[in-house]
């Protein structure tokens, strides 16, 4: 019996902060994948090797975790004013399902680098040596996304001697300025705090009534007190990960609070939305030892934070939810900003499982809203493969 044969398409593989995904131009794409629809989500389900019933994405790109099971779809900008159009896809491990309702902030610090390494980038916007500042246009979240992109000899600089927790080795530097990140009246939610509070109450059935901040920044995040929930905040992947009846408890948190954030009419809605909202739970400081055995001592943050991220704890910390903790931590009298001590503050270093990570945020009360103008981190990216990608060809 004769079988459809691979197809080849160009494509990257890159980590990108704590996270790695496969890179696409979308001209590269085939073209029933080049417009959204069943044939891309279908095969970039294939690439990624998903849905796998086993959790392992033996047969495909993907590195069964929620970190390395992404795809990145990039393009040259049809905004004023950007290079490039960055499209993120967080692609579901055991499940046919890519979500699309999300960005995802560590891979946005490989977005400049790739977009100017693939030609996607005008050639009189990159110096010889200094950095090339490429305007990126996040399309799932329709937000300005700033990156500044080390450059030798008219080459994109990868490696370096930035350290970045949660990364094994070091690279170059990529800033990158998260601009206007909060939700506005076009974006979902509504507002930056969705319900209008700093604090709310959440009532969870069978978990009880949890004090909530509920913030629209980077990305949709339901932050709640770690003590509330029985935890310290200094808690690793396994504390969680290998507690199923945590696992179904914060995916209820978040089902509920997804519901009061406006984000989805009904709790059943949410399995059809893994990627949005995060739910993360936050501390004062204390000591700890991170997953790779370095110590955290409390006097070196101001917080501790855990996020899960597709219903499970992160490994480090998600860059979007950085820059929700960043923009939370900047208003006085939410949960992440009394965890840190309450009061004004420009920045914020925050405990993760596997160390530590600074970001700024400039929050300001306008006619009683608050708004945030940006939020600033520092990641690293490193190309790892390029080529071509195999899928077999009736796969989409």
């Amino acid at each position: 019996m004769a079988h459809v044969p691979q197809i080849k398409i160009p494509a990257t593989y890159i980590r990108g902060g704590t996270s790695k995904g496969v890179f696409f131009r979308l001209d590269d794409l085939p073209e029933s994948a080049q417009i959204p629809g069943p044939a891309r989500d279908a095969l970039l389900l294939r690439v990624i090797g998903s849905p796998d019933p086993y959790g392992k994405q033996i047969d495909g790109m993907g590195g069964a975790t929620s970190s390395t099971s992404k795809t990145v779809i990039l393009s040259r900008s049809i905004k004023p004013e950007h290079d490039v159009d960055y499209l993120f896809g967080q692609v579901s491990i055991d499940t046919a399902f890519v979500d699309w309702s999300g960005n995802c902030g560590n891979l946005s610090a490989a977005v400049g680098s790739f977009a100017i390494s693939a030609g996607l980038v005008d050639s009189g916007r990159i110096p010889h040596n200094g950095m090339a500042v490429v305007r990126i246009w996040q399309a799932n979240i329709g937000k300005t996304i700033i990156a500044h992109v080390p450059i030798t000899n008219g080459e994109v600089q990868e490696t370096g001697d930035f350290e970045l927790d949660g990364v094994t080795f070091p690279a170059a530097e990529v800033q990158l300025e998260f601009m206007d990140p909060a939700a506005d009246e076009d974006g979902e939610g509504g507002s930056m705090f969705p319900t209008g509070n700093l604090v709310d109450d959440l009532v969870v059935p069978g978990v009880g009534t949890l004090k909530a901040t509920l913030i629209n920044a980077g990305i949709p995040t339901i932050f709640i007190q770690a003590e509330a929930i029985g935890y310290t905040g200094t808690e690793l992947q396994d504390a969680i990960n290998s507690d199923p009846q945590a696992l179904v408890r914060f995916e209820t948190i978040r089902a509920y609070g997804a519901v009061r954030m406006g984000l989805i009419e009904h709790v059943d809605e949410a399995a059809k939305r893994q990627h949005t909202p995060k739910v993360a739970f936050v501390a004062p400081p204390e000591a700890y030892q991170s997953s790779s055995g370095k110590a955290v001592a409390a006097s070196d943050v101001d917080l501790l934070v855990r996020a899960l991220s597709m219903g499970k704890l992160h490994h480090a910390m998600m860059g979007t939810a950085a820059v929700a903790i960043g923009t939370a931590a900047a208003v006085p009298g939410t949960l992440v900003n009394l965890a840190a001590g309450g009061g004004e503050r420009t920045a914020v270093r925050f405990g993760h499982p596997s160390g530590t990570l600074r970001v700024g945020a400039e929050a300001r009360q306008v006619n009683g809203e608050w708004t945030v103008t940006k939020a600033i981190m520092s990641r690293s990216a490193r190309v790892l493969m390029e080529g071509w990608v195999r899928v077999p060809g009736d796969a989409f």
